[in-house]
Parts: C-alpha cells; sequence; structure tokens
C-alpha cells in the first residue's frame, strides 16, 4: 500500500499494518517522531482507516455552550477564564437568565445545551439537579450535554455524596451525557503543575467509568501543548481505549490544542506556546490508529484549529467538526482567535471543500441526517 512512497521502513511495516488492526503504544510513540514524507503518509493511512470506520460523511451538532459563571475555587495553571468573585468582571448567572439564553438558543435551532461553569463556592449536586430539571421542564426535548467530571466530583463532595449517587440524581433529573473535560493530561506528575487543584488521573478515571455504569455517555478529550511531550499524549490515549474496553461509553475524542496567549503557566514561562501544526495532526491521525474498533468519532475542533486548519485536521483521521455553538467562553478567554458561534451554512461549506458529506448529528451520533 505505501510501497511507492519514500518512507522509512519501519513507518511502512506499521501502517500497513493498521490498516488491520489498532496500533501498539510503541507504535503510537513512534509514530508520534515522523517528519517529511512518513508525516504524509501516517496522515493518509490515518485517513484511510477513518474512511472504512465512519465513511465520508463530516458531522456537526447544531449546540449551544452556557458558561454559567467564572467565578472558580480552582487553580489551573491553563485556565484564562477564572475569576474570584472580588474581580469586576466576575459573573454568576441565575437560573432565570440561563432559562432565558436556553430559549434563545433553541429558538435559533439548537438541540444540545453544553452547560459547564466554574468551581462556585458550595455548588453542590442538588443545585445542578435543580438547575437540570428547571431547563427539561421548559424544554423536555433539548439534550442536555453537561457538567464536567471535575463538577460532577466538586458537588459531590460538598453534598456528602458518592460520585456514583450524585450521577444517579443527575441522571434522574434528565442529563443526557456529560462532556469529557478536565482531563487535560492523564498523568499526575504533568497535573501537578498545570492543574494542582483538580482530579487525580484515578479520579478522573472514576467519575468517567461511574458515568458509563450508570448509563451517562461522555465524550473523552485531551489537552495538549503545554508542558507534556509525545510520551504524555500516548499514554492518556492508551488509558481512554482501555476505559473503552471496559466501558463502551465515550461517544467521540477531541483533542483540545493549548491555548497559550492568556495562559498563566505560559506567562510565567512554564509551558510551550502551544502545540505546532505537525503536532496536532499526529494527534488526530494517532488516535485515529490507535482507537481503531473502539471510538468511531474524533473532532476537529473548529475553535481551537480554525477552520481552514479543521479541514486538513479532517483529512488526517478527524470524522466530526463539532458545533455551531454559542456564547463559548473559556477558549476564547485562552486566546482562541477563530469565533465562538457559527452557522450551519458555514460548517457545509468547509466540508463540502474537501468533498465530503456534511451531515447534522445529534449528541450521541444516533441521529445523523445528510444535509
Amino acid at each position: 500500500m505505501f510501497g511507492t512512497m519514500n518512507i522509512k521502513t519501519r513507518t511502512k511495516k506499521i501502517l500497513q499494518k493498521a490498516m488491520d488492526e489498532p496500533i501498539t503504544k510503541e507504535e503510537a510513540l513512534y509514530l508520534m517522531g515522523v517528519t517529511g514524507r512518513d508525516l504524509q503518509a501516517l496522515m493518509i493511512a490515518a485517513d484511510m482507516v477513518r474512511e472504512a470506520e465512519a465513511g465520508d460523511r463530516i458531522t456537526y451538532i447544531e449546540n449551544w455552550n452556557i458558561n454559567f459563571t467564572n467565578i472558580c475555587s480552582g487553580q489551573c495553571g491553563f485556565c484564562a477564564f477564572k475569576r474570584d468573585a472580588v474581580d469586576g468582571d466576575s459573573y454568576y448567572l441565575e437560573t432565570e437568565r440561563i432559562l432565558e439564553i436556553a430559549a434563545e438558543a433553541i429558538e435559533n435551532g439548537a438541540r444540545e445545551l453544553c452547560i459547564q461553569g466554574g468551581l462556585y463556592p458550595g455548588l453542590d449536586t442538588y443545585f445542578y439537579e435543580d438547575l437540570i430539571r428547571a431547563i427539561k421542564s421548559e424544554f423536555p426535548d433539548v439534550h442536555l450535554h453537561s457538567f464536567s467530571p471535575m463538577e460532577v466530583y466538586y458537588g459531590a463532595q460538598n453534598a456528602e455524596l458518592t460520585v456514583e449517587e450524585a450521577l444517579k440524581i443527575l441522571k434522574r433529573a434528565g442529563l443526557g451525557s456529560m462532556p469529557g473535560t478536565a482531563a487535560e493530561i492523564l498523568d499526575d506528575d504533568v497535573r501537578a503543575v498545570i492543574c494542582p487543584t483538580k482530579l487525580s488521573t484515578g479520579e478522573w478515571v472514576e467519575v468517567i467509568e461511574t458515568a458509563h455504569r450508570v448509563g451517562i455517555p461522555t465524550t473523552c478529550t485531551m489537552m495538549y501543548g503545554h508542558i507534556d511531550g509525545p510520551e504524555h499524549r500516548v499514554e492518556h490515549m492508551d488509558i481512554l481505549r482501555r476505559i473503552q474496553e471496559k466501558t463502551g461509553g465515550f461517544t467521540e475524542f477531541v483533542p483540545l490544542p493549548f491555548m497559550h496567549p492568556h495562559a498563566p503557566i505560559y506567562r510565567e514561562g512554564l509551558a510551550m506556546p502551544g502545540a505546532t501544526g505537525a503536532d496536532d495532526l499526529k494527534v488526530y491521525a494517532i488516535s485515529r490508529l490507535m482507537f481503531r474498533g473502539l471510538i468511531e468519532n474524533i473532532q476537529a475542533s473548529w475553535v481551537k484549529l480554525g477552520f481552514k486548519f479543521a479541514q486538513v485536521a479532517l483529512l488526517s483521521g478527524a470524522n466530526d467538526i463539532g458545533g455551531t455553538l454559542g456564547e463559548e467562553n473559556i477558549s476564547r478567554s485562552a486566546g482562541a482567535s477563530h469565533g465562538v458561534r457559527t452557522e450551519p451554512e458555514e460548517i457545509i461549506r468547509v466540508v463540502r471543500d474537501i468533498g465530503r458529506i456534511p451531515a447534522r448529528r445529534d449528541t450521541l451520533y444516533r441521529e445523523i441526517e445528510d444535509v
């Protein structure tokens, strides 16, 4: 298959094998170091596996993000969104205001609401439960894809509940799925620098596996390009792969390049200025080859990448371009420069431009409609 390409023998062997089975951690780490034609061959291999697994549809969802507060008791070195309550630009949205935003979002076509916020002092599981019930009572058909594993863990602690008890309460209230954020890099040495007050690797895994066990599917993410190296990225993806083998509860993988301009750890000289374009393409391609047969959907986040580079990612293993969004503040605060909302027509144009089929989906990829 790659016989006529001028690439290294080992690269060729790994990519030929990847046509039939997932690559190993060792093979993934090797591929993290390829350049030139070997990188091009990796992208082609990932695109071929994408075609075999997910076809030629590029999916998107009409959704809306509601970041209900930027007041947070956490101390994450990559976050430029957090504020203290005394800060002049801090905010906290009351439930009535959240319902107004939800009504606007749904009027504009949103079928999913992604609600997340800072770790506001004292918020607990019962607050999240009441918020879910309030939204679902007004808008019973909207899918709530909300609350990070950190928020769930924090709320359970404040309510003196186990994680399982908390998740069952949220599911009964109407929570449909959870974003698999707060993962950052699943390595405790890295986390001690970038998010010392956040969940440990083991605690993040516990929340995710418990969510899957009680019937709440989640996405999974990886934020890279700060103090991490290729070995951390491969190990992170292998942890996700092992979880998926055990639970089958991940709906998609979303790589999240580190947005550095306003991040405290970058301004303090502790972090890299984000990943390079080659780094991004390797993450998309290698994740496709590692997750083969386990996680079908890999998202190229246009908010992080911009539409032009998202197109390249979609030619390197990804098959989803994310959502239309609205009111997305976290990436913007960190320095993302590609906007916070787009119209479906723009996504459709971008997808058709690379010869793929745009398709509107629901959160769980169960309803997919070509457009």
